[in-house]
């Protein structure tokens, strides 16, 4: 009934809202169950309507939810889940958010300004969520928003490893788009063991998603540069680096990220010719006008299924990245 029974009689549910239905179909799958029958729909007015077909008394329940274009309404509706499963009398809830919402808003950079990640973590919180876990959020100090444990998942290693296999046969460098990236690409560049670049930039602060790419430090003349970083929004950042490093005599350019936003006109932008080739995740759903030839999908749900499973099982989900517990 959509549910595993261990020698302990925990009950898991895996529950899905609206904007990813296929990764967590899959996160499911792996764990040998399915997702709990639920109903969802809007109103006309916009309300959203949520209710769950089966009783979730006593489960340890995950609801994942992938947070998309759309954002509001799904940061909404995963709320909704939350809260019934409350009030449903779940006993541990836990909020599985791959690309957590509002991440980049962390704090504040002027003066009457909101910080959203930390009003979305006291928002799961409030409506009844015990756990958050979410894949490589975009500054660290997030886990320390919310009043209980965080499961923060690396896709590194398994970008890395992708990326490794493909070209190791050629002269890699791992480059940092900026410098806010730098410990990342070093993470990077000590697992494939290649040498480290770094992009300086400089934003303006009165006009997002415009970037320039300025200095480049480090050597890549003739080598194929790896470009790491955690989303892909616009492909500003990205571009203008990819340029930089073409610009200094690359061969190759190879981008890496976690999460693909890829916002009007990343698309148009990454199939340009400049990037060889973007490897991202599936933690957020890609519609067909966001896909291009240049573009590699790899699936997060072994890794979202791995960390439930030791979270059910009362393991280590540290476990899971050696060296970087």
């Amino acid at each position: 009934m959509g549910e595993i029974t261990l020698h302990n009689e925990k009950k898991l549910v895996i529950v899905s809202g609206r904007a990813h239905t296929a990764l967590a179909e899959e996160v499911a799958e792996l764990l040998g169950t399915r997702l709990l029958p639920t109903t969802a729909y809007d109103f006309a007015n916009g309300e959203t309507f949520v209710r769950y077909e089966e009783s979730v008394r006593g489960v340890d329940a995950f609801v994942i939810q992938s947070h998309a274009n759309g954002i509001n309404n799904w940061v909404m509706e995963q709320l909704l889940m939350v809260d019934a499963l409350k009030r449903a009398s779940a006993k541990r809830i836990t909020v599985v958010a791959p690309f957590f919402p509002y991440a980049r808003q962390d704090k504040k950079h002027k003066g009457r300004e909101p910080i959203s990640a930390r009003l979305m973590t006291d928002l799961f919180k409030a409506a009844g969520a015990n756990r958050l876990m979410s894949v490589d959020l975009h500054t660290p100090q997030i886990q320390g928003f919310f009043d209980g444990p965080v499961d923060h998942l690396w896709a590194l290693p398994m970008l890395a490893d992708y990326v490794g296999e493909k070209y190791a046969t050629e002269n890699l460098t791992v480059v940092s788009p900026d410098s806010g990236r730098v410990r990342v690409a070093d993470i990077w560049a000590e697992r494939l063991g290649t040498p480290l670049a770094i992009i300086h930039k400089r934003r303006d602060p009165d006009k997002p998603n415009q970037v320039e790419a300025h200095e480049l430090v480090g050597d890549v003349s003739g080598r194929t540069c790896l470009l790491v970083d955690d989303m892909i929004d616009t492909a500003g950042t990205i571009v203008a680096a990819a340029k930089a490093l073409k610009n200094n005599g690359a061969a190759k350019v190879i981008v890496a990220a976690t999460h693909a936003v890829f916002s009007h006109p990343a698309a148009e932008r990454l199939s340009s010719g400049v990037v060889d080739e973007v490897v991202v995740t599936n933690t957020l759903p890609l519609r067909p006008d966001q896909m291009f030839d240049n573009l590699t999908v790899l699936s997060i749900a072994p890794l979202i299924a791995s960390a439930i499973k030791a979270v059910f099982g009362d393991d280590s989900v540290n476990k899971l990245f050696p060296g970087h517990a």
